[in-house]
């Protein structure tokens, strides 16, 4: 039976410009959205922007705004920006609407009657310049789980942490830069620390849904039994819900003065969004996707696409909230990880910020980057990065290299030679397109987001197309008499091998797509129903190209234009090996690579040779009890013992401060072989793992190496 989905994606907050780090989680929205309707299921995709806060209040005063004037010019340029990109919302919203208001006035309602919610008086960071309480985002300090500096007041970036912004160490105000002092405030809070709540998330966080995948990736889940605690353990924190005076958002019903926190109110404009889509409409029943009872009887689904930087309020205090108010609870959580910029995270403070906007306006095609995010996306919560040579080789190599090439190289012939009409086409050449459709392992590779892989196969399809056409030479055929028959058949077998190609490319590739279904003269492409080859006598128009190779000058150019943003740190990474040994630690490695730097700028061939540098998987890392800087490591390089099992060696690597363990297992890394085993006394250490630091080689910026896709395990590095 067709599905029936409700897709949303992470609301994006209307003080900025959308950059490429934002696209990541968009783009793997957009193409799951695409593929689930070309399987003929039903999908309402909405978004909206997150409109309230401090932050907004703040920049309308400098601006000379009121704050709904510039939401409203921020929102024109968010959906103008997605449009660009191909990600196609049926309805982009606002949270300042009265859809959310009412939304929000009902959930807190409820919440209120079912008492979970409490007032009680707190002490809060004030602004003794401003004159005003101060936001959990405009508090910054060093976490107090971690020690990272530059943290903001409510969760830590480079730990995940969430925490009070009272826990900070070392606090100052972002807005004015004083420290801050404590005032003491009435506050309302909801109890998610209630036994109810806690025995609730304990099962949602763990269960499946209906389809029967799994609500949260096995990263999410496990990093939420990390905040939940073990059975019997309630290790969760009631939440401050609401903000004083002044404040651009919602007044709670009954409570002058008293605002609901920007948290609060931004995810239920997912459903606010939705309401505003079915009304505009009319043939929406909302209640089936939104109500509890509802949408059991209905069979519907809710999925959220969002940033594993926003993990803890969605799993948490969004399904809690949904729960006991009586709205349906998430189906599934499919969490993205950041977008980095050669291992560090995309970031405006960082140096590392390029917007969408500066990327169109350099005529750089924007299927280039869905191209390249699909290609590194995994449906894991491992970070994106982007290397801008990377992305060049891969569009020029896969799309033009190979898919449009297949086009450009035979339907020229269809048109002067047979009037655009193809001939028979050889079904045994196409066998392997065949059973690709007939497998359905690249619908699976989609609908559970690993489009990487889905790319992988795509891409090894297209290489069968492109070995057809080498193989048979058509341009050698038109100049051979009495070949006119076998030319008609190789080149008709080709248009009908891009012609798969391209519905396996469209959920990826919409508007490439949409060129090919009009030169071919085909319907839209769908993902239903038994192979068959483009028939004989269908007609072709003709060819013009579909695809320009990207050129180094064009990526040139959009550095240039991003160069303020992208101006190096005084303090760039460098590579090194991350300790096996907590007497090894960062600081004195790094002291240790320096020194050799300067006794002997250059080694030869022969000494980086000696060096066996492998690509291990982490199948497994623990926490070791006892260390503070290490953590346990099972790492594959494709050994095998004596009975041909898989033989991970150990290795202990000073990365505590930098990786939750449950994060780094699957993910693939660089580790030096043929180092001596060490005895520690945790156990014996096999190897080091590479890493980058800054070059005075603390720990909070650290940064494992990992390989580009396609590496496997036990690849020599050279």
């Amino acid at each position: 039976m067709p599905r029936k989905i409700l897709v949303t994606n992470a609301l994006p907050y209307a003080n900025g410009d959308i950059h490429l780090g934002h696209l990541v989680g968009y783009i793997q929205g957009d193409i799951w959205v695409r593929f689930q309707r070309m399987r003929g299921n039903t999908v309402h995709y909405v978004c909206a922007d997150d409109t309230h806060g401090t932050p907004i209040m703040l920049r309308a005063e400098k601006e000379g705004l009121t704050p709904e004037q510039l939401i409203n010019r921020v929102h024109g340029e968010h959906l103008r920006d997605f449009t660009d990109f191909g990600v196609a919302f049926d309805n982009y919203h606002s949270t300042h609407s009265p859809e959310n208001r009412d939304y929000a006035g009902d959930i807190y309602g409820k919440l209120s009657r079912g008492g979970l919610i409490d007032t009680r008086s707190i002490e809060q960071y004030y602004d003794p310049v401003k004159e005003m309480f101060l936001p959990d985002r405009f508090i910054k300090g060093e976490c107090p789980k971690c020690g990272a500096a530059d943290q903001y007041g409510d969760n830590c970036e480079a730990c995940g942490a969430a925490y009070a912004p009272t826990e900070l160490k070392n606090p100052y105000s972002a807005v004015s830069g004083a420290k801050p002092v404590l005032k003491t405030s009435e506050h309302y809070f909801f109890r998610l620390s209630d036994d109810r709540a806690v025995a609730f998330l304990r099962e949602w966080t763990r269960g499946t849904n209906a389809a029967g995948s799994r609500r949260l990736q096995t990263e999410a889940a496990n990093k939420m039994k990390e905040w939940l605690g073990e059975e019997g353990e309630n290790k969760l924190s009631d939440w401050d819900i609401s903000r004083d005076a002044p404040y651009f958002g919602f007044e709670i019903p009954g409570a002058p003065g008293k605002y609901f926190y920007v948290w609060l109110d931004a995810p239920i404009g997912y459903l606010a969004s939705f309401r505003n889509l079915a009304d505009k409409r009319g043939d929406i029943a909302v209640e089936d996707y939104t109500d509890a009872v509802r949408s059991e009887a209905a069979g519907t689904e809710m999925v959220h696409f969002i940033g594993k930087d926003i993990l803890y309020f969605h799993a948490l205090f969004w399904p809690a909230m949904l729960k006991f108010a009586g709205y349906r609870t998430p189906s599934q959580l499919c969490v993205n990880g950041f977008l980095t910029v050669d291992g560090a995270k995309m970031s405006k403070s960082r140096g590392t910020f390029i917007t969408a906007r500066s990327y169109v306006e350099q005529k750089l095609n924007p299927e280039w980057l869905r191209y390249y995010f699909a290609g590194k996306s995994n449906g894991t919560m491992e970070d994106v990065d982007l290397n801008l040579d990377d992305m060049i080789a891969k569009v020029n190599s896969d799309l033009v290299g190979k898919f449009v090439n297949i086009a450009s190289r035979c339907a020229g012939f269809i048109t002067k030679r047979f009037d655009g009409q193809l001939g028979e086409t050889d079904v045994t050449a196409c066998s392997e397109f065949a059973a690709a459709w007939a497998a359905d392992s690249l619908s699976s590779a989609y609908e559970e987001r690993d489009y990487s892989r889905a790319l992988r196969e795509i891409m090894r399809l297209a290489d069968v197309a492109n070995q057809f056409v080498n193989d048979h030479k058509p341009w050698e055929l038109a100049k051979q008499e009495g070949q006119d028959a076998r030319l008609h058949q190789v080149c008709s077998t080709a248009l009908t091998m891009f012609r798969d190609l391209t519905r396996y490319l469209k959920p990826v590739l919409p508007s490439l797509a949409s060129q090919v279904e009009r030169f071919l003269g085909v319907p839209a492409l769908q993902w239903q129903g038994d192979w068959a080859p483009l028939p004989a006598g269908h007609k072709v128009e003709a060819y013009s190209h579909l695809m320009t190779r990207i050129e180094r000058k064009q990526i040139d150019a959009l550095l240039e234009a991003n160069r303020e943003s992208l101006a190096p740190s005084t303090a760039q990474p460098q590579a090194k090996a991350v300790a096996a040994s907590p007497q090894r630690h960062a600081e004195k490695q790094q002291h240790t690579v320096q020194a050799a730097e300067t006794t002997s700028p250059h080694i030869s061939i022969d000494d980086f040779t000696k060096i066996d540098l492998r690509i291990a998987r982490i199948v497994d890392a623990q926490h070791v009890e006892g260390a503070d800087k290490l953590i346990r490591l099972q790492l594959d390089i494709g050994e095998c013992d004596e009975a041909g099992n898989p033989k991970p060696r150990q290795v202990f690597a000073g990365i505590k401060s930098a990786y939750d363990p449950v994060t780094l297992v699957g993910r693939l890394t660089v580790m030096v072989a043929n180092l001596a085993p060490r005895k520690m006394k945790f156990g014996m250490s096999e190897g080091m793992v590479l890493a980058a630091s800054d070059p005075d080689g603390t720990t909070a910026g650290l940064y494992i190496l990992a390989p580009d896709d396609g590496a496997t395990p036990g690849m020599r590095v050279k």
